[in-house]
């Protein structure tokens, strides 16, 4: 992941808060200091909750799951939406629709219909067939599908994560996300709470500078993410092709030697002793003591 230090944080404007009549109690623990009426939060803090909320995000985009970015305020539309299109994730930047988490089958319906005026306006036999006043219909309806559910046009499923730039100005995607039981990652300014989140992030929310420059984070601690992703599944495709050459070359060994001809035991000659011939008694021979 590219180190964030200090002094891009401090160049950013990242560490700007609130007036203090603004404040939430509850950000006590990340301001640093009061100076002008304005809170001022501690970076030494933002940079080690970044450290832990970059760790995290990486973890869960290496078990091959997906982050949704949430970011509907106008200053952090552009940058939000740019990042989630280069990485392939998921996004909603115009409006947060109550449900869309907690009501997914409906929005699926929602998505499904989309898919099919995007088809419908597609296909020249149908456009023709089909009035002026109601071809402008339905182009102001698919407009308008696409701009509230154009970034999650690819989710099938629930994300697995939220990155939120302002937890105050999202409340609603935050309470979902509580509901369901998915992690939350948030940029927090002085005047949210982030006992709501799971990773708060003490920083400046309304800057375009300090907004870019922690999405940014985000965004290559995703992207390494899916590299490592990439690299466990080469490896493992790796493993998989050498144990099944070596169950082949098993096979083989094995069949080979089944189909050998089997040698003839070599017989050790055994050595017959022939008997020793008896001597013929001569035929004249006369018993001793037999005298005529």
């Amino acid at each position: 992941m590219a180190q964030v230090e200090y002094k891009d944080l401090l160049d950013a404007g990242v560490h700007f808060g609130h007036l203090t009549r603004k404040w939430d109690p509850r950000m006590a623990p990340y301001i640093f200091m009061e100076k002008n009426g304005i809170h001022i939060i501690d970076l030494n803090k933002t940079l080690a909750s970044l450290d832990e909320a970059c760790n995290a995000i990486k973890g869960i985009v290496r078990s091959g799951r997906k982050v949704m970015f949430v970011a509907t305020k106008k200053q952090a539309q552009e940058i939000v939406s740019e990042e989630a299109r280069r990485l392939k994730m998921p996004y909603v930047t115009d409006r947060w629709l109550g449900g869309m988490m907690t009501n997914f089958a409906t929005i699926r319906k929602s998505l499904k219909k989309l898919q099919t005026l995007e088809k419908m306006l597609k296909d020249e036999t149908t456009i023709k067939n089909i009035a002026k006043r109601e071809r402008l219909t339905l182009t102001r309806e698919k407009e308008k599908l696409e701009r509230v559910l154009g970034g999650i046009v690819d989710l099938t499923r629930l994300p697995a994560a939220l990155f939120v730039v302002d937890v105050k100005r999202e409340n609603i995607a935050v309470l979902e996300a509580i509901r369901l039981g998915i992690p939350v990652f948030a940029m927090c300014d002085t005047n949210s709470n982030p006992n709501l989140v799971d990773f708060a992030i003490p920083a400046n929310d309304d800057a375009y500078k300090s907004i870019s420059l922690i999405t940014l984070a985000i965004g290559k601690a995703i992207e390494e993410g899916l590299m490592e992703r990439k690299q466990d599944k080469d490896s493992q495709a790796a493993q998989e092709e050498e144990d099944a050459k070596r169950q082949e070359e098993t096979r083989a060994a094995a069949a080979e030697g089944a189909d050998a001809p089997v040698a003839a035991a070599e017989v050790a000659p055994v050595a017959v002793e022939e008997a020793p011939e008896a001597e013929a008694a001569p035929l004249d021979a006369t018993p001793e003591g037999n005298t005529n």
